[in-house]
């Protein structure tokens, strides 16, 4: 997703009209090596079709679709008009945002941008903003408003018991979108808070999808801790949405007014007393948006302008959002909705003007609000289901044990190498500190030196930071420390009398949170940045000095590393990092990387409980850990290590070689690839070809379905960098778990076994039988090997097989081989019935072992134990390759386990023939093919089908290769 920050920022430019002011643009993206200069060309053909005119003196400008091949990397440049230029048709711009993407990423930035923007107008701000920074803290936005209405209170509910109250809340808030998953757990984590009059107070923070307050109470008189219960308030707490509801309710509660509460007869009594949002009887209609890119800028403002066309309120939202919706006459409103195609959307419309103003809404978006529109699939769009887990009121939860001696953790990988060292494990401080300052101007004064001495640690970070990543961090911290908008908020806090410490960290705190509700998984990852610096002037403000490091090499292990606790380590000290936290993209995972430093990330809270300089020993390749390992395992690491580094140097060297076993079994080793462009690259690292190339990229590239020319000249460049090799394509393997944003899917209890892959493209044949035209005709005569994905019947592949072969009279192709996947059990089941019929298998072992073994891949705790490598899956392997070769067929394999050492001996035994792996593990694998004797590699698979696990068959390789 594209961000904004200062550093694409520039002032006090001048353009004396709009194409002057395009040209500034795109000569900016040129310069930065963003787009060639042809891109110009598209802006101006874009601004031809439409205004990129977004409201509130902010322009968008892109290229068009046509101008995506002028696109060198993605990015943004932003440039401030304080004298504004004009956009047409009145509207004056004061900020304009050059886009250049090669799909439609621009349309998340979009949406993040109009979530940011309220309905009150930013363009006086945006022209006098001072600097770049304040620039991005106009567009950074407010904090979510506290959803507190009708639906959120619940009177006179069935209830046994407290636990049995708590959760009706919890049940009304989730479904108001205000929790997410954790969020029960949080909540009810800790015992209620009595305020008097049979009233209860539950909050949390945990898993918070929006800020909101419920209102339950019980049919009949209950009891809590000896204490009736008359009501309970369940609150969803982010930041400081809920300051002002709280303290309304605080002084209901002094005023002694908490029986309008606990006798309410209401929802109505509630909600006027706490000043929530009062129901409304207003007429509704719905409809769903059938626009390939969903509600953007081009038909949302077709439909702003018709709202604003009626002399009365307009509203809309999407079905099951709390509230009165959003108002239709608002552009950033309509567009901070982020409705999709397939979604249905409710409006609402003032009495007086309902019956005029409905039937009009309706007609324009079926029209297509300005676009045309394909119909709609049969099955409408559904928003996936609520899994709620019931949790005790009362439960605690007990502190975890230190994993034991000889323990072996799976984690996540976040930067390769093995590390072996004692474990110096840092928790956060307890920093103790008065609530209440010692004067505004006292505590204004200690803040502002704690901030000027963080800046310039920060800058001296930045002065030796060799790696150009780790200088864009930190940079971004200082960004960070300047915000205008902080130091603002901070400011109202200090204001009511708060201590600096206090006022800092608290602000700071509600800011990460915010972050961490935008739904991003990289964004929510950055407030750890936040946190971060965050610490550091609460550190300077209480004079904490950071514990100071051993000098022999430590593992440091820690809850979540920050970056300037990793860009800050002496790297001759610290071997490697563990975290019970994070994942491979956070800031601490990227710096470790850059820095060469071997890490493991996500280990769980049980290594924070490890004991001062414990032995450690952990491998950042394979994401594994192991406590206090004997000293053979240290010496066979130590050992590992070394012959790791001599073993790359060799087999880089050897690449272009073929992989020959001893005795003469030639196994090709290709490549998987998501991009034709890496097509020259993987040739040039040693692939015979390439085993895998995934389509969708091909497909999430464009805004619609491409056609059959765009996709020929995708797969025209792969194949003329492979001159002659053979390469193998899936076709598209999207569904329930990966869909494309112009073809919605409904939602799936379980979308890995729900519509996907060859199920979903026989629904829709005409996107299957384009890609195979485009295919065929971009072969001319070279190598081309199609396979269908996620095959689980014969009738599937017939199906496909009989489109293809129908397509190949009209389009003649030399050397075509039709094969499929073989990634559903059934499949490899049926390999003695399938193997008549097909060319080839390629074996996904990714998904075959999910479905083989029952356990989700990406599961939190269990996706560990889905290795490849378990017996189960090695037989369904040994049934595919027997049944394949019996009828003169070939079998591929292209999941991660091609590319595992420990897995090649053993695929290369039960006789697979080629091996498909990332371009950069091709010279590894190629070696280790180059090491094994076929005739013992066929002895020892026969073995490891015997065994009883994975963990024995890794056991039985690490034994005898």
């Amino acid at each position: 997703m594209l961000e904004l920050n200062a550093a694409q920022i520039q002032m006090q430019q001048r353009a004396p009209d709009k194409q002057a002011a395009l040209r500034s643009l795109a000569d900016t993206l040129v310069a930065d090596g963003l787009v060639m200069p042809g891109y110009l060309a598209g802006m101006q053909a874009r601004e031809a079709q439409g205004s990129t005119y977004l409201g509130q003196g902010i322009a968008i400008p892109h290229g068009t679709p046509d101008t995506r091949d002028q696109v060198i990397s993605t990015g943004v440049r932003l440039m401030q008009f304080p004298s504004g230029v004009d956009w047409g048709n009145g509207q004056r711009v004061y900020l304009a945002i050059a886009i250049a993407a090669r799909s439609d990423e621009h349309l998340q930035l979009l949406q993040m941008l109009t979530r940011a923007l309220g309905e009150g107008d930013l363009s006086e701000a945006l022209r006098d903003a001072p600097d770049a920074e304040a620039l991005v803290a106009l567009l950074r936005g407010a904090p979510q408003e506290l959803a507190l209405d009708s639906q959120l209170v619940g009177l006179g509910l069935v209830a046994e018991d407290a636990d049995d109250l708590a959760w009706q809340g919890i049940r009304l808030l989730k479904k108001a979108g205000c929790g997410g998953p954790g969020f029960a757990a949080g909540l009810l984590r800790e015992p209620p808070l009595p305020l008097g009059d049979g009233l209860w107070l539950l909050h949390g923070e945990e898993g918070v999808g929006r800020p909101g307050l419920a209102f339950v109470t019980p049919e009949t008189p209950l009891q809590h801790d000896a204490q009736p219960l008359a009501g309970l308030f369940c609150l969803a707490s982010r930041g400081e949405a809920q300051r002002q509801t709280l303290e309304r309710l605080c002084d209901l509660l002094i005023e002694g007014r908490g029986r309008e509460f606990s006798q309410a007869t209401s929802s109505r009594s509630v909600l006027e007393a706490l000043g929530g949002e009062l129901p409304v009887d207003w007429p509704s209609r719905r409809i769903v948006l059938a626009n390939a890119h969903g509600l953007h800028a081009r038909p949302a403002k077709v439909l702003s302008e018709l709202a604003q066309s009626f002399d009365g309120d307009v509203r809309v939202r999407l079905p099951g959002d709390p509230g009165r919706g959003v108002s239709a006459k608002s552009l950033s409103r309509l567009l901070a909705l982020g409705a999709r195609r397939g979604q249905e959307l409710e409006f609402i419309a003032e009495p007086s003007i309902a019956g005029d103003a409905l039937p009009a809404v309706e007609a324009a978006v079926r029209a297509g609000l300005g676009e045309e529109v394909e119909p709609l699939p049969e099955t409408p769009f559904a928003p996936p289901p609520i899994i709620e887990a019931r949790v005790s009121l009362a439960a605690e939860v007990s502190p975890p044990l230190a994993p034991a001696a000889g323990a072996r953790i799976q984690a996540v990988a976040a930067a390769p190498g093995i590390a072996i060292g004692p474990a110096l494990v840092r928790v956060p401080l307890k920093m103790d500190f008065p609530q209440r300052g010692q004067g505004l101007a006292a505590e204004r004064q200690r803040l502002a030196q704690a901030l000027d001495e963080v800046v310039a640690q920060i800058q001296a970070l930045v002065e030796r930071s060799s790696e150009a990543s780790i200088r864009e961090i930190f940079i971004t911290h200082q960004a960070m420390l300047r915000d205008p908008a902080l130091h603002e908020d901070v400011g109202v806090r200090l204001d009511e009398g708060l201590s600096a410490e206090a006022a800092w960290i608290g602000e700071i705190e509600a800011t990460a949170q915010r972050q961490e509700a935008l739904h991003d998984a990289l964004l929510a990852e950055r407030a750890a940045d936040l946190r971060d610096i965050g610490r550091r002037v609460l550190g300077h403000l209480l004079g904490v000095e950071a514990p100071v490091e051993p000098e022999q090499p430590y593992i440091l292990v820690m809850d979540e590393v920050a970056p300037s606790d990793v860009a800050s380590l002496d790297r001759d000290r610290v071997a490697g990092i563990l975290t019970a936290r994070g994942g491979a993209t956070a800031h601490s995972a990227i710096i470790a990387r850059a820095l060469g430093i071997p890490a493991v990330v996500g280990a769980g809270e049980a290594v924070l409980a490890l004991a001062p300089n414990t032995p450690l020993l952990l491998d950042g390749e394979r994401g594994t850990l192991r406590v206090a390992p004997d000293a053979q395992a240290v010496e066979i690491a130590r050992r590992q290590r070394e012959a790791s580094l001599q073993r790359q140097a060799r087999a880089d060297a050897e690449r272009l070689q073929p992989a020959v076993t001893l005795d003469g079994r030639a196994v090709e080793v290709a490549a998987n690839l998501g991009d034709t462009a890496d097509s020259a690259a993987a040739v040039e690292q040693g692939a015979e070809g390439v085993g895998l190339l995934r389509t969708e990229l091909v497909f999430m590239q464009h805004a619609s379905a491409p056609d059959q020319a765009s996709q020929e000249i995708e797969y025209r460049r792969a194949l003329d960098a492979l001159d002659g090799r053979p390469l193998v394509v899936r076709t598209l393997d999207v569904g329930g778990d990966k869909p494309l944003p112009y073809w919605p899917l409904p939602a799936e209890e379980n979308p890995f076994l729900g519509l996907r892959g060859i199920r979903l493209s026989l629904q829709r044949p005409e996107v299957l039988e384009t890609q195979l035209r485009a295919l065929f005709a971009s072969a001319e005569g070279r190598p081309l090997r199609v396979m269908f994905p996620m095959v689980g019947f014969v009738e599937e592949w017939r199906a496909a097989r009989d489109m293809a072969l129908r397509l190949r009279e009209e389009i003649p192709v030399a050397d075509l081989q039709l094969g499929i996947m073989v990634e559903v059990p059934s499949a490899a089941l049926l390999a003695p019935v399938l193997a008549r019929e097909v060319d080839f298998f390629s074996i996904g072992t990714n998904d075959l072992t999910q479905y083989a073994l029952a356990i989700d891949r990406g599961h939190p705790t269990l996706s560990a134990q889905a290795d490849g490598l378990h017996p189960a899956v090695l037989r369904l392997i040994q049934m595919t390759v027997e049944a394949a070769h019996a009828h003169g067929k070939w079998v591929g394999v292209c999941g991660e386990l091609a590319g595992d050492t420990h897995a090649v001996p053993v695929l290369v035994g039960l006789g697979v023939d080629e091996l498909s792996v990332s371009a950069r593990s091709i010279a590894l694998v190629k070696a280790r093919v180059r090491e094994l004797d076929f005739a013992r590699s066929q002895l020892f698979a026969q073995q490891a089908l015997n065994l009883e696990s994975a963990a024995a068959v890794r056991a039985l390789v690490e034994e005898h290769f």
